[in-house]
């Protein structure tokens, strides 16, 4: 049987992220009615500098599929005092691909928090128009929480979805 390889040493500060999660959130937008929903996430690794990422949607009264997206994460730790840098990569398919960077913080309490905001926003000619996008995740123990804000289809920088995950 193979042995699992070891955590990447630049990843070591996400490895809190690492499992599974499972939880519910609720969307909105400005041009679409408010839903709620279910979601599972799964952060793991292969021993190379990234943790790998998949997550799902489904609508919480219908079930539904609702989302998807998958993609990559990196950091680059920082030095005394300095946050480490977070680069993620993600695909949707529905036809965008975004590239966030940004920073994660963490304090002697045990709480973690991560910061991203798009610096690429791509689409197929098919896609919606999304131009920017905003994430926070903030990991308590096994609590992970998060709110995503999206510009989109003419509309400002605008709180789009938020949720609450527990470890699983």
């Amino acid at each position: 049987m193979d042995e699992a390889p070891a955590l990447h040493p630049d990843v070591v500060p996400l490895a809190f992220l690492l499992g599974e999660w499972a939880g519910e959130g609720r969307g909105e937008y400005p041009t679409i009615e408010s839903f709620p929903y279910r979601e599972q996430v799964r952060f793991w690794h292969v021993g190379k500098p990234f943790l790998a990422y998949t997550q799902g949607t489904k609508h919480a009264e219908t079930g539904l599929p609702l989302h998807a997206e998958m993609g990559y994460w990196r950091c680059f730790p920082g030095d005394d005092g300095v946050p480490a840098h977070i680069e993620v990569v993600l695909s949707h398919p529905s036809g965008i691909s975004e590239v966030l960077e940004g920073s994660l913080r963490a304090d002697l309490a045990g709480l973690a928090t991560i910061d991203l905001t798009t610096s690429s926003v791509t689409r197929t000619h098919t896609a919606k128009q999304v131009t920017a996008l905003a994430r926070q995740l903030t990991v308590e123990g096994d609590v992970l929480r998060y709110s995503v804000a999206m510009a989109a289809v003419g509309q400002p920088l605008t709180h789009h979805l938020g949720a609450e995950l527990r470890r699983v």
